[in-house]
């Protein structure tokens, strides 16, 4: 938007804009808005950049996956304040720590894991896992979780 002119020390009448035609319509400007972008505004349009036709791409809705994600790397700084707030713990020398407790479905694998980390949530990033397994921790998903309690001890 245009700065408007101060109206200090401008005489009384006009406040240096001329006369009071020059105040109505858009005819002291060369028009309103975008009027004559493609004419007589034409190297304005230029110097601003693109301003007509489609650019880009939108995903359609139906594809978009609105899940909510987090870093490894956001998990391993925050690791000990998640401790004493009580939304992970410590077991012996690893943090343990259920993602879906605070809403948060997918971990992906930016940043560093410097911690060994047990996580558990639905779904992980090849990248993510790896860290996390060199970190001596382990990615855990709900499917593996229900697996590995519900296995029953083979009768001798």
């Amino acid at each position: 938007m245009a700065k408007q002119k101060i109206k200090k020390f401008r005489g009384k009448r006009t406040f240096g804009n001329g006369t009071h035609k020059n105040r109505r319509g858009g005819g002291s400007r060369g028009g309103r808005g975008n009027a004559g972008t493609c004419k007589h505004h034409f190297v304005r349009s230029m110097q601003r950049g693109l301003l007509f036709g489609k650019h880009g791409f939108k995903r359609p809705l139906a594809i978009v996956d609105d899940c909510t994600i987090v870093n490894v790397g956001e998990i391993d700084e925050a690791i000990e304040q998640l401790v004493a707030d009580g939304v992970a713990e410590m077991k012996g020398d690893a943090f343990h720590i259920d993602l879906a407790n605070l809403g948060i479905e997918k971990v992906l694998g930016s940043g560093k894991v410097t911690k060994p980390l047990f996580i558990t949530a639905s779904e992980f990033s090849s990248t993510a896992k790896q860290k996390i397994d060199e970190a001596k921790g382990k990615a855990v998903e709900p499917a593996e979780e229900a697996a590995e309690t519900t296995e029953t001890p083979k009768p001798e």
